[in-house]
């Protein structure tokens, strides 16, 4: 697992050098962050949800989660100000690459009917969006254990200048994007 930092350091950023012509190591795009977000909305009537939230997300990623706190009251969702709502991590260093790694090659690839990762999912300056419709595609987790079948969102903050970059350098450490 800790091989994908290896790669990344001695093969994508000689290839990314090169094919966009970048004369400093340091103006290479890189992969700053991965940051894990899990609505639970439905804790404002079990606050037990919460916990199994965040430890489903500490088995995927091997990182201790952060509960998110609701900013302003809404009546119309039955929220109050400062009720526990959702779950996030971020991830950086060797435990980015690690997730990333096994991401892009053994959870993806179990996910049923799977074609690819959406390419259009950038956001204009470098950053990756996608969404994940079940926790059970990861290995860590087992299909006995769990309440509920709940879904993430997946950002992956680059320091590309442009979508074309941050493509270029996700395709290399692995991403499966769909052909068109």
């Amino acid at each position: 697992m800790a091989r994908l930092k290896e790669v990344y350091d001695k093969e994508i950023i000689p290839r990314l050098m090169d094919k966009f012509g970048f004369s400093n190591v340091m103006a290479v795009p890189r992969l700053e962050k991965v940051v894990l977000n899990v609505g639970a909305g439905e804790s404002r009537e079990n606050s037990k949800v919460i916990i199994s939230v965040m430890s489903d997300l500490a088995k995927i990623t091997g990182q201790k989660p952060v509960a998110c706190c609701a900013k302003k009251s809404v009546s119309n969702f039955k929220v109050r100000e400062g009720m526990k709502i959702g779950v996030k991590i971020t991830l950086r260093g060797r435990r980015m690459f690690e997730f990333v790694d096994r991401l892009f090659n053994l959870a993806l690839p179990r996910v049923r009917d799977f074609r690819g990762i959406s390419p259009k999912s950038f956001d204009g300056r470098g950053n990756y969006n996608m969404g994940v419709k079940e926790q059970l595609i990861f290995p860590e987790i087992e299909y006995d254990k769990i309440d509920k079948i709940r879904g993430m969102d997946i950002c992956f903050v680059t320091t590309a200048e442009s979508d074309d970059h941050a493509k270029e350098l996700l395709e290399l450490l692995g991403a499966p994007f769909a052909k068109r």
